[in-house]
C-alpha cells in the first residue's frame, strides 16, 4: 500500500510522540554492586536508577542524637536479621540529622545486605511497582521518603496509610519504610482543627479533623523526634566537622576561641543551631582558609 508523503510524515510524528511516552529501556539493577537507588518517573511509568555517589557519613560523626541513633540502628539490625521491626517516622527541626542518620546506617550495614530506595511523595502511587521489582530479592530494603509532608487535599497520604496498614499496597517482608519530615503528623495543622474536640467522661476526645491527621503518623511503629542543638553541643559538632575536613585536605585540625565565636555568629545569621549549619560553617571557613594560603 502506497501512502501519500504527507500521511507518512504525520505517522512519523505520531510515532515520535508515542515513543517519548514509553518507559525507557533500562537494565535491571545489580543490587550486589548498587546500595542505593532513586525511583525516576517517566511519563506513565518509571524505573529504578542507581545512585552512584552516596555521602560518606558515619554514625559516629552524628553528634547530639545518641538516643535516636541507638533506637533506629537497633530497629534496622532487627530488620536485617529477619526479626520483627517497625516502619519509622523521623520528624523535627530541619537540618538536625534525620536524613544523615539513614545514610549513615546504609554506609554501615550495606555489607550486611541493607539497601535504600528513595522515592518522592508524588510517586507514592508507584510503590506497588517497586515492591514487585524487589520483593523476591535477597536484600533488605528501606524505602526512604525524605522531607515528606502533605497538603490537606493531597491524596498521596492515603496511599501511604494503605502501605503502612499492610492492606491494598502491602509491602513485602524485605521492605521497611523510613520517612523524614518537619511535621509530626505529616499534614498541616490548623487552629480550627481543635473546634471539634469534646469532653467525654471528663476526657478530651479529638475531633474528626485531628483524628484523621493523627491516624497517618500513628501507623509508624517508631516516632523519633529531632530538636535544635544547645550552643555547647553545636560548637562540639563544628569542632569535630572542621577537624574531619582538615584531615581530608591534609592539614592540621584547627580550633580556637576566634573560630568558636565565628561559628556562633554564623548560627545566628542562619537562625539555626543544627548539624547542617555546623557543616556549612566548616565548609565556609575551611574554603576561605585554603584559599588564603594559596601562593
Amino acid at each position: 500500500m502506497n501512502l501519500k508523503p504527507e500521511v507518512v510524515e504525520q505517522l512519523e510524528r505520531v510515532l515520535s510522540a508515542v515513543e517519548q511516552l514509553l518507559p525507557q529501556a533500562v537494565e535491571p539493577i545489580d543490587w550486589a554492586r548498587t546500595t542505593a537507588a532513586n525511583w525516576r518517573r517517566h511519563s506513565f511509568a518509571g524505573y529504578l536508577e542507581p545512585i552512584e555517589n552516596i555521602e560518606n557519613t558515619a554514625l559516629e560523626e552524628l553528634v547530639g542524637i545518641d538516643r535516636q541513633k541507638e533506637i533506629l540502628e537497633r530497629n534496622t539490625c532487627q530488620f536485617l536479621r529477619g526479626f520483627p521491626a517497625n516502619n519509622a517516622l523521623l520528624w523535627g527541626s530541619r537540618g538536625t540529622g534525620k536524613s544523615s542518620l539513614v545514610r549513615a546506617l546504609l554506609n554501615k550495614y550495606a555489607s550486611e545486605g541493607l539497601r535504600i530506595i528513595q522515592i518522592d511523595k508524588h510517586d507514592l502511587n508507584f510503590l506497588s511497582d517497586i515492591f514487585a521489582q524487589i520483593g523476591k530479592q535477597s536484600y533488605r530494603y528501606i524505602i526512604l521518603c525524605d522531607d515528606l509532608s502533605f497538603e490537606s487535599d493531597d491524596p498521596g497520604y492515603k496511599i501511604l496509610k494503605s502501605v503502612l496498614d499492610g492492606s491494598v499496597y502491602a509491602s513485602p517482608k524485605n521492605v521497611l519504610i523510613y520517612v523524614t519530615s518537619n511535621r509530626r503528623h505529616l499534614l498541616p495543622e490548623f487552629h480550627t482543627d481543635n473546634l471539634g474536640a469534646k469532653m467525654v467522661h471528663n476526657e478530651i476526645h479529638h475531633g474528626e479533623a485531628v483524628e484523621e491527621k493523627i491516624s497517618l503518623s500513628d501507623r509508624f511503629g517508631l516516632w523519633l523526634s529531632f530538636y535544635v542543638l544547645k550552643q555547647s553541643l553545636y560548637l562540639e559538632i563544628v569542632e569535630k566537622t572542621i577537624a574531619r575536613l582538615c584531615v581530608e585536605h591534609g592539614i592540621k585540625p584547627q580550633w580556637n576561641d576566634e573560630l568558636a565565636r565565628a561559628a556562633i555568629k554564623w548560627s545566628h545569621e542562619k537562625s539555626k543551631r543544627c548539624g547542617r549549619t555546623a557543616l556549612q560553617f566548616a565548609r565556609h571557613w575551611l574554603g576561605q582558609y585554603l584559599l588564603d594560603r594559596e601562593p
